[in-house]
């Protein structure tokens, strides 16, 4: 997955999955990765 729609799905999956401000920004983090990694 390439681009802004990657970070907008990190972004949405963060946003709904997120406690607090940094398990929010570890979970973004972590998506983001592993959608680069998987190459959608």
């Amino acid at each position: 997955m390439e681009g802004p729609l990657r970070g907008l799905v990190a972004g949405i999956a963060a946003w709904k999955l997120g406690g607090g401000c940094i398990s929010t920004i570890v979970i973004f983090l972590v998506v983001f990765y592993l959608l680069g990694f998987v190459n959608c």
